[in-house]
């Protein structure tokens, strides 16, 4: 929840939503993409990916262009300011990461992250049986 609490009010400084900021850290990671990929990707309609994507074109931070080999799609690439903001959000990541987990032996770490990626899958299991996925 703190770290929650403290991404929600970060983001917002820069005009940005949780759900904005996953899309364009999407494209940080693996280039331009179809809308309809990232909306697969995210598990998201086509609708809701046009209304993420229309904002983060007015703030500056997508662009769409169209696709090289399919007319009928367009590509939602990072502009410079995008790139720039995902940029320093990953250093931020490593930062944040290296002031919390930096002094662990590497150990201790890995037996600390054995117990997160356990603790994780047994939530998923259990949201799983609840019927929610």
């Amino acid at each position: 929840m703190l770290l929650n609490e403290d991404m929600t009010r970060a983001l917002a400084r820069d005009g940005l939503t949780v759900p904005r900021t996953h899309l364009l850290w999407m494209l940080h990671q693996q280039g331009a993409s179809t809308q309809r990929a990232l909306a697969d990707a995210l598990k998201v309609t086509p609708r809701n990916i046009t209304g993420l994507v229309d904002g983060l074109t007015e703030a500056g931070y997508l662009t769409r262009e169209p696709h090289p080999t399919d007319r009928r799609a367009t590509l939602a690439t990072l502009t410079p300011a995008g790139a720039s903001l995902m940029d320093g959000i990953a250093r931020g990541r490593e930062v944040l990461a290296a002031r919390l987990f930096g002094d662990l032996p590497a150990d201790e770490l890995r037996s600390f992250l054995d117990r997160i990626d356990l603790v994780t899958a047994r939530l998923r299991a259990a949201l799983h049986e609840a019927g929610r996925p």
